[in-house]
């Protein structure tokens, strides 16, 4: 699992247009729904907190865990009153039990391979109480194809100008480069960031899920379920 402790500084600028209360609200009547009575979630590759922030807003008993001490450390300036963890999504225990676990905004795919990501899961599985939910999302392989796959994107901010080029390797994996300037004031400074996303097959993750119930597999943001054409997928497992 990758840290990214130099892209920290502008991750909540670079994901400005993620609605993060329409979807903790989405996750949250699936909590309703299908979950128990208790209130206990860990956030899985938390970030700079800000699905942890929402949940602790709606009552929850929020820990979070990161690879990168840097996210966290933003994280603790938002919301200093969340448990935060420096820790790999792939190698962790706690010695009480979680009611609900997510994992958001594609850290799945952020996984190098397949055993990781069994590794992952199965650290979940052994973190939830019976009838525990986990909630996570991923990029599909039709996003990285179709929508990512060699593309380039620019971003031009106040104080940064940064450049994302994006290398598709034909198969499931994109290399994600970001050339970064920030102004010092005078000119600029020059930071360079490499990281990928690897897609997983349905059929891949629901292998890596054993032991959990599957409720369902969903289009983003809906009950509805995976088209040819599905960006980002919801998967709903219960302990």
């Amino acid at each position: 699992m990758m840290s990214y402790n130099g892209f920290a500084q502008f991750y909540d600028c670079l994901t400005e247009n993620v609605d993060y209360e329409v979807r903790s609200d989405y996750i949250s009547n699936f909590f309703c729904r299908y979950g128990n009575s208790g209130n206990k979630l860990l956030d899985l590759a938390c970030g700079t907190g800000n699905f942890s922030g929402l949940f602790a807003q709606k009552g929850f008993d929020v820990t979070g865990i990161d690879l990168s001490t840097d996210m966290l450390t933003i994280a603790k300036s938002k919301f200093s009153d969340i448990n935060l963890i420096n820790a790999d999504i792939t190698d962790f225990t706690f010695e009480h039990k979680f009611d609900f676990c997510i994992c958001m905004l594609d850290s799945i795919n952020h996984l190098t391979d397949i055993e990781e990501v069994k590794k992952c899961f199965s650290c979940v599985y052994d973190s939830l109480d019976d009838g525990g939910l986990f909630i996570f999302d991923v990029n599909t392989l039709y996003k990285h194809r179709c929508v990512l796959a060699d593309n380039s994107y620019v971003f031009d901010e106040d104080d940064f100008f940064l450049i994302w080029d994006n290398e598709f390797d034909g198969v499931d994996t994109v290399q994600i480069f970001l050339d970064i300037f920030v102004f010092n004031g005078k000119n600029y400074d020059r930071m360079s960031e490499s990281f990928f996303e690897k897609a997983y097959s349905c059929d891949d993750l629901l292998d890596a899920l054993s032991g959990f119930e599957i409720i369902g597999i969903f289009d983003e943001l809906s009950v509805d379920a995976q088209r040819e054409d599905s960006e980002r997928l919801y998967f709903v497992c219960k302990k």
